[in-house]
């Protein structure tokens, strides 16, 4: 079998989206497939059979560090008694993050249409967020996705992260825009010289299939952007990004296929990302990983 730390497996995580089944199988599997981080949303919890404090206590016996909580609370651009229940329910996710020892909150962009087309609202609530996550010591990757109001791609969530000016405050960028922009790699190199790695809290990566509908998220290097993806690390890793990959590749189809095969198509996809791609090598036993000061 191929030796893990040959393919730097701790720079990847694998989102408990991907896998059907409990929380404990979706750990164990995650787990035996060789991985040491996971990506877990709110659903994870909440649904669990004996409450939200057992499901916690269920993440942190199964030694994975969470790399990014996930939520969809259409957090921003609102006024009123609306804005005061997005801060609340905010709040709560931010409780959540910190329980389970998460110090990365993803947040989507919100799916409701802001109050105002000058991005005031919006600004003053990414700025708002950010405070309240300061205390608890967690970052927010703010990420534009094609189902955003206002914010779809990740050039305009890196355009108000940038405004707001908060050092907590960064960007989770989604591959799924990349790749459907089948872009010249010159122009992506381009957009992305425009970003700052150390304000990169997370890089969720997917590849695509076609679909009769709209295309299908598989696993990296499953689907037909292979050469696209590679490019897309690659370029990420001459800027200096040296943080997780999160592997978030959710389908129907996984959906009804049991953890364990999943998790190890997955493990697939991180030893060819980490041998092939990254080409990284391996840390001395003890020694400090390093991430902005590494020369590329």
């Amino acid at each position: 079998m191929t030796d893990m730390n040959s393919a730097n497996m701790n720079d990847f995580s694998l989102d408990s989206r991907v896998l059907a089944g409990s929380l404990t199988a979706k750990l164990n599997a995650v787990r035996e497939a060789g991985f040491s981080q996971i990506t877990l949303c709110a659903d994870d919890l909440v649904t669990h059979p004996e409450g939200v404090d057992a499901a916690v206590a269920v993440v942190q016996a199964s030694g994975l560090a969470v790399t990014g909580f996930q939520v969809a609370c259409d957090f921003e651009g609102q006024t009123g008694p609306l804005h005061a229940f997005k801060v609340d329910l905010a709040q709560a996710m931010l409780r959540l993050c910190q329980a389970l020892r998460c110090q990365v909150l993803v947040l989507p962009a919100s799916r409701l249409p802001a109050v105002s087309d000058d991005t005031s609202a919006v600004l003053r609530d990414l700025r708002q967020l950010a405070m309240l996550a300061i205390p608890l010591n967690i970052k927010i990757a703010y990420q534009g996705w094609a189902g955003g109001a206002l914010v779809q791609g990740y050039l305009g969530a890196w355009d108000l992260v940038c405004e707001v000016d908060m050092p907590n405050l960064g960007l989770g960028l989604e591959c799924q825009e990349v790749l459907t922009a089948n872009m010249p790699l010159d122009d992506l190199q381009a957009d992305l010289d425009m970003l700052d790695p150390e304000r990169i809290f997370l890089v969720q990566l997917t590849d695509l299939l076609a679909g009769a509908v709209q295309p299908v998220r598989v696993l990296p290097g499953d689907g037909a952007h292979r050469e696209a993806l590679a490019a897309l690390v690659t370029s990420l890793h001459g800027l200096g990004y040296r943080g997780s990959y999160n592997l978030a590749a959710f389908n129907d189809d996984y959906a009804v296929m049991p953890a364990h095969h999943v998790a190890q198509r997955a493990r697939s996809a991180a030893l060819w990302l980490g041998q092939d791609v990254l080409q990284r090598s391996v840390p001395l036993p003890n020694q400090i990983r390093l991430r902005r000061s590494l020369t590329v």
